[in-house]
């Protein structure tokens, strides 16, 4: 789950609804590659694993806070991701080699484009971490050779897939509304009022450009582990229409 907080309420987009708007950029976007069609699955399905977890989504005990996806327990989040990378494969081999190289990255501070990025408790589970990115790295060259692409356009097409990934997050995470301002990897994001945002520089094939997110909307309270699954799974979506324009 992706948590910002709201005020008095916790906002949260579940990481499949986060993805569909990852993949909504990417069917937009104007800079693509030969592959882009096994690019936009691997946008649209890069979190999948996470709709086990979510089946049971847990909160931190002293706070009743939903518990934020870099802060899930390690092991859990390897299980899950294997079999995410697994299932995308079994749709589009060369998908799964990007979601395979998303996974590592997210151990990896996205290959050194994101250097803040850490998961909180990646430290404590250092050897399965390491044994995770080795056994995914490891198998990058022969995947690729599999589905006959090169490794200029596998890691360009690896970096788009985390400026979907970052894109989605920006509206996940920020206080759109509220005029909070982002940039993510050179490009910025200037709010207009609403869910208007203008960007600079310009990536998608139309301006402006409509995009949806879906996201849940949970009062802060003293929440415990088992109020917090039945209220939470029962919540209606809200669907936010979003307007992205050149700025």
């Amino acid at each position: 789950m992706i948590v910002r907080d709201a005020g008095t309420d916790w906002q949260v987009v579940l990481q499949t609804d986060h993805a569909d708007l990852s993949a909504a950029f990417a069917r937009q976007w104007a800079d693509t590659g030969p592959r882009h069609d096994s690019l936009t699955v691997a946008a649209e399905r890069h979190d999948d694993g996470w709709a086990v977890w979510e089946q049971a989504p847990l909160i931190e005990p002293e706070t009743g806070k939903p518990l934020n996806f870099l802060d899930v327990r390690v092991p859990a989040h390897l299980a899950f991701y294997r079999a995410g990378i697994a299932a995308v494969t079994d749709e589009d081999a060369y998908a799964g080699l990007l979601v395979s190289m998303h996974g590592a990255g997210i151990y990896r501070q996205r290959y050194g484009t994101q250097p803040e990025l850490h998961l909180t408790h990646a430290d404590e589970a250092k050897a399965l971490v390491d044994a995770f990115v080795a056994e995914q790295e490891g198998a990058f060259e022969a995947r690729a050779a599999a589905v006959g692409i090169e490794d200029e356009l596998r890691w360009a097409d690896y970096h788009r897939l985390q400026l979907y990934d970052r894109f989605s997050l920006y509206f996940c995470l920020s206080d759109v509304q509220g005029g909070q301002r982002g940039e993510v990897a050179g490009f910025r994001f200037e709010p207009l009022g609403g869910w208007r945002v203008a960007l600079d520089p310009y990536p998608f094939v139309e301006s402006p450009a409509p995009f949806s997110l879906l996201r849940r909307v949970v009062p802060k309270g003293p929440w415990t582990q088992q109020s917090f699954s039945e209220v939470f799974l029962a919540l209606p979506p809200q669907r936010v229409e979003l307007t992205l324009e050149r700025a």
